[in-house]
């Protein structure tokens, strides 16, 4: 499906829980690679948990295209300016957001990779989000962290040095700004453990990962 924003078009997954009364929302950030076959899976899964999942492709309004390739899609994923990046994710949350099956209100971001850094990223531009995942993704500046009203889970994986020398000061950070700031470190797992083929997918560290992501929505969207 396609999200209107001014002139452009956001390309879009969506995926709805099979339930009775209103559901929370939440925006599944892709990672550097752009929109892969992997990411609608993980909009499934949150919907089968309960969740009215939207999946925006953050390369289509400004490119229009599929990248051919992982190289070309971090190409053109550098090209995003921060500022478009923001707008498309507040069209993404204002479509989710309006539609008749989503609590109104009641809306949290997962991201995964460089999208975990969007997801949090997001966090200090949007003060009505309700939660924020950020699994294995960079922190926005310490600054803007100020702006954060909602609370963030981190997840990440032990072996993935380029992340996790960041988190003593992260967590200080936020910590000091007085934010809501939970993380897990899992053993044995690298950068992008819950996506097939990484190091640590297939471990039972990936499904111990994706329960605390559940409860933590539980906590912070209901169910």
């Amino acid at each position: 499906m396609k999200i209107k924003k001014g002139n452009e078009t956001i390309r879009a997954y969506v995926a709805y829980p099979e339930r009775k009364n209103k559901a929370p929302g939440v925006i599944v950030i892709h990672e550097i690679y752009g929109l892969t076959e992997w990411e609608p899976t993980v909009a499934d899964r949150l919907a089968q948990a309960g969740y009215v999942a939207v999946l925006p492709d953050l390369l289509s309004s400004k490119h229009g295209k599929t990248p051919a390739n992982s190289d070309s899609a971090r190409q053109l994923i550098s090209e995003l300016e921060p500022d478009r990046v923001t707008a498309d994710l507040n069209a993404t949350y204002g479509y989710l957001n309006q539609l008749p099956a989503v609590e109104k209100g009641v809306v949290g971001t997962i991201g995964f990779c460089w999208g975990g850094g969007e997801s949090f990223r997001y966090a200090t531009n949007n003060p009505n989000l309700r939660a924020a995942v950020v699994c294995y993704g960079p922190a926005p500046d310490t600054a803007a962290m100020n702006r954060i009203k909602a609370p963030v889970l981190g997840i990440y994986g032990e072996n993935d040095a380029r992340i996790n020398q960041a988190l003593p000061e992260v967590t200080a950070a936020m910590q000091s700004s007085g934010k809501t700031f939970t993380q897990e470190v899992f053993p044995n797992t690298g950068h992008g453990f819950l996506k097939p083929g990484r190091q640590g997918y297939d471990t039972p560290h990936r499904e111990r990962a994706w329960k605390r992501i559940l409860e933590f929505y539980r906590a912070r969207l209901g169910k």
